[in-house]
């Protein structure tokens, strides 16, 4: 497994931007797809966003494509999330996550320990 820390959550208005960062104990962060995900206060864990090992390919959930955008950088072992457009139904907690290409939490066996975002109207 791999240890995971995200960092860059916050409190920020409605239509404002955050980028989350994650950083990775590992050099072979690079063998690794990794996936965002998030989960609101009474709510279950949901998929935000993934990207696969080198990059070649992601995956966003209907709810925040065109104002989200994952990418990765394995030299720093570290992946981020580009959030604008930020509305209040975007609060939650945000998780990162390393393991196989999917939109499941099952496809994934490291986690980090979550970044609060809160989004004011």
């Amino acid at each position: 497994q791999v240890q995971l820390v995200e960092s860059g959550g916050g409190l920020v208005q409605a239509g404002g931007s955050l980028r989350l960062s994650c950083a990775a104990s590992e050099r072979t962060f690079s063998s690794y797809s990794t996936g965002w995900f998030r989960q609101a206060p009474g709510k279950e864990r949901e998929f935000v966003a993934a990207m696969t090992r080198s990059g070649s390919m992601t995956k966003y959930a209907d709810s925040v494509k065109g104002r989200f955008t994952i990418s990765r950088d394995n030299a720093k072992n570290t992946v981020y999330l580009q959030m604008n457009s930020l509305k209040p139904e975007d609060t939650a907690i945000y998780y990162c996550a390393a393991g196989q290409y999917s939109s499941s939490r099952l496809a994934y066996n490291s986690w980090g320990q979550g970044t609060q975002v809160t989004v004011s109207s």
